[in-house]
Parts: C-alpha cells; structure tokens; sequence
C-alpha cells in the first residue's frame, strides 16, 4: 500500500488506526487529544487511557478507539518546541516510528496521522513534514500499508520556504517561452538565446565489430542511418516516429537485426506509399511492454518499483499482468519519477499511454521543475503538489 496526503479532520477519517497527540498525563489535552476523546466517547476513552499511565515523550501505546471509525487509537507523545536542540526531532521521529511499528504489530493495514507536535507543541510544520515523509517511508519501504497523513487545513501545512518560491518561480518565469522549449523537447527553461548545440553526427561512435558495409555498403542502410543522424527538424521527427534512438540501432547492428528493422520499420519519404495497414502491422512498444523493459534495464524489483512509485502492490500485479494496460496520468508519471527518467523519457511513457505534459497545467510544471532538478522522492514532490493543490501522485 502506499502514502496519501488528505486535508480533513482526523476524527471523521476511516482507517484501522488513528493516531492522537496523547497528553503525557492521564488527562484530556488541547488540540487533536481534545476532538479525539469528545469523537471517540470521553469517558470510555479515558478510563482505557488511565490503564496505559504516564508516557514520555516519543512513546507510543494503544487503546479500542470507541465511536471512531476505526479499530484503534495509537497514542504517542510529542515534544514541546525549545529551539531544536534538545532532541525534539529525534523525539518526533520516534513518534511516527513507533506508531507504525505498533500498528503492523496490531495488524491494521491503515493508519491515519495528524502532523504530529505543529499544534500546542509549536513544531515547525516544515521540519515536522520532512520528518514524516522521512519516517513513514522509511516504513513503507519494508512494510505493506496504507498510511493517511491528515492535514486539517492549509495553514497546518507547510513546504520550505525556498523549495516554494524556487517552485513558483519556475512556474511563473518559464511561461512565455515554454512554447517553443516545449515543441522542441528541450529543458522548459531553455530560451532561445541559450540553446543547447546541436549535436556533432561525426562523432556519433559507431562500434568496433560493426562491419564497415553494414553502415555504408548498402544504400538502404545509409539512408536509414542518414534519417536517425537527421531526424532534428519536426518533420524528420514524424517521419522517424517508432524508429530506434542511434545507440538502439547499433545495438540491432551487434545482434545482426538491424536489417529486418529497416525492413518492416523503414518510414516513407514525402510521397512515398505506405499502406495503414503497414503502418498497423508495425506499432511501436505499449506502455506496459516500454515500463517493464525500462524496469529491466534499470535492473530494479518490482517491490523496489511500485514503492518508489507510492503504487500498492495489487495495482502494480494488474499492471504487469496486462499488456494493453491504459494507466492513469498520476500512476504514470509516479512510474516515471520511480525509475528516475529524464524528462524526455518521461513524456515518451508517457505518449505510450496516450498522454502528455500540458504547458498550461500547475501539476505538470511542478513535476517538470523536480524532474530537471533530480528531485525523484516521490513523497516530497506530493507535498509540493499537495500545497498547490493538485492531485499528488501514485496512491
């Protein structure tokens, strides 16, 4: 199972387990422990918190959860705020540690979290977050549940202040040139005036045990060879769609297939006949065929796979049981954020599937910005989708 990130009240939230910012006290607090206990049944809810005594700080312990909609509330004390140098981080960490470990323990396959110790306690929201998204994932990597991160309203919810506005600017900075950026499948924050150059085809390296006529002694191969080098300007580009990359085309040359290839994959030049049902016969790689040959290449598990990707087990069977699966825009784009693709790579899967980054939509830019800048934790970029409102990834 996998993380979500949800803005509700934790006591209407449905899951196995509900986590409360317990006072260290037999006693009612302030805050989550207060709308918990009237939620739950207070009186019934404190005599079994009488029975659990005194806690300390980062403890976790657990009690029937009553009129919740849930089967347990795992309590856990969090720290009050001195500066950060009197062990609060660690404190909160072991929170959010021990709760999931008690949970698996108590055999819940859900468990919901409010942001533990932002309320009275006055943690920092941002530190809180990075240690949430930090514990919870580190449990998620060698455990199966579905854990709910409840933030009850955007100000209980904050992102580091210069991921924000690195994030916003990109946003709003890339717009007036992200059209042309875009058509040209180059970084979006490319100008015209700061292009990459072009590519030199003589050093194109070719490899050694390639024979010498198989490049240049047939003139089919050469002019197959000749659209690869070319195929820069929009119209190569379409008449080479389907065509293997210039590495993939040697890699056919080393297992001698590159003739047949060009045979059934050669595109006609403008006015050239090529019937639709040639073109039919010869349909490139589906999503499902390209996503498990990218997992291969990147000699991953699939556990390894859908956990990066925050994707539960069950929906990652379907997808590998399932040649003509049709994903969703998120399940896709969580897919390319696991294998860490460059963002050609990742609008490619994506055109496999029918799909496409939009220069108008606030989700796509934000996932452009973090695949541009190497930012592959899944769970991070959902709390910056999260902030901005925009469906989060993966679950």
């Amino acid at each position: 199972m996998a993380l979500q990130i949800i803005r509700n009240n934790i006591i209407y939230v449905e899951a196995d387990a509900i986590v409360n910012t317990a006072n260290p006290s037999v006693g009612i607090g302030r805050g989550v422990d207060s709308a918990i206990y009237r939620a739950a049944g207070r009186d019934r809810l404190l005599e079994a918190r009488k029975e659990i005594g005194k806690m300390s700080p980062g403890e976790a312990a657990w009690t029937p959860a009553f009129d919740l909609h849930a089967k347990y509330i795992i309590h856990t004390v969090g720290p009050a705020w001195r500066g950060g140098d009197c062990g609060e981080c660690e404190t909160v960490a072991k929170c959010y540690s021990r709760s999931l470990e008690l949970a698996a323990e108590l055999g819940c396959e859900s468990i919901a979290f409010p942001l533990i110790a932002t309320g009275t306690y006055g943690f920092p929201k941002d530190e809180a977050l990075r240690i949430a998204m930090e514990e919870i994932s580190r449990f998620l990597l060698a455990n199966e549940m579905e854990v709910l991160l409840v933030v009850y309203d955007k100000e209980s919810f904050e992102v580091s202040g210069k991921l924000f506005s690195d994030i916003k600017s990109f946003i709003g900075d890339g717009e007036a040139e992200y059209g042309v950026a875009y058509n040209r499948s180059i970084s979006p924050i490319e100008t015209a005036g700061n292009r990459p150059a072009e590519p030199d085809r003589a050093s194109v390296k070719r490899p050694a045990e390639a024979p010498a006529k198989g490049l240049a002694g047939s003139s089919g191969r050469r002019s197959f060879l000749d659209r690869l080098l070319n195929r820069e300007s929009t119209e190569e580009r379409t008449l080479m769609e389907g065509a293997p990359s210039i590495d993939e085309y040697y890699d056919l040359l080393e297992d001698k297939d590159a003739s047949a290839y060009e045979s059934s994959y050669m595109p006609a030049f403008p006015g050239e006949e090529k019937s639709l049902d040639e073109r039919l016969k010869h349909l490139d790689k589906t999503f499902q065929q390209y996503l498990f040959m990218l997992i291969d290449r990147r000699g991953m598990t699939d556990p390894e796979v859908y956990k990066k990707a925050n994707i539960d087990r069950k929906h990652f069977s379907k997808i590998r049981s399932n040649i003509d699966y049709s994903p969703s825009k998120k399940t896709a784009l969580a897919l390319a954020i696991a294998l860490e693709l460059s963002l050609d790579e990742t609008k490619d899967l994506l055109a496999r599937a029918g799909l496409a980054l939009s220069p108008s939509m606030v989700s796509d830019r934000i996932i452009e910005y973090c695949i541009e800048t190497c930012n592959y934790d899944i769970y991070e970029i959902n709390c910056i989708l999260f902030k901005y409102d925009q469906p989060t990834l993966g679950a």
